[in-house]
């Protein structure tokens, strides 16, 4: 078999979770507690994976979709453009 078998052949494919909109990201509730997500956490379409600050305003931002986060994108209160990604999750 030509290029099948090598490391990760198995592994899922992964979705990256993209920013719905520009803003500042924050990977945690306040500076006083932990990430919303990790690498290697879990997530379900409603897990909260972070959070947009936009004109004073905040909004979650939900993993979508089903699996592990495979890589975190982004710093905590960076800013972000819409549509870059913040996440990639490896489905299960």
């Amino acid at each position: 078999m030509s290029g099948a078998g090598g490391p990760g052949a198995e592994r899922a494919p992964t979705v990256a979770i993209r920013s719905p909109l520009p803003g500042v990201f924050y990977r945690r509730p306040s500076p006083d507690f932990d990430p919303f997500v990790e690498v290697g956490s879990p997530v379900e379409p409603d897990t909260t994976g972070a959070l947009f600050e936009l004109m004073k305003q905040f909004f979650e931002v939900p993993a979508g979709t089903t699996g592990t986060i495979a890589a975190v994108a982004v710093a905590d209160a960076e800013m972000v453009d819409a549509g870059q990604v913040l996440f990639t999750v490896r489905g299960s």
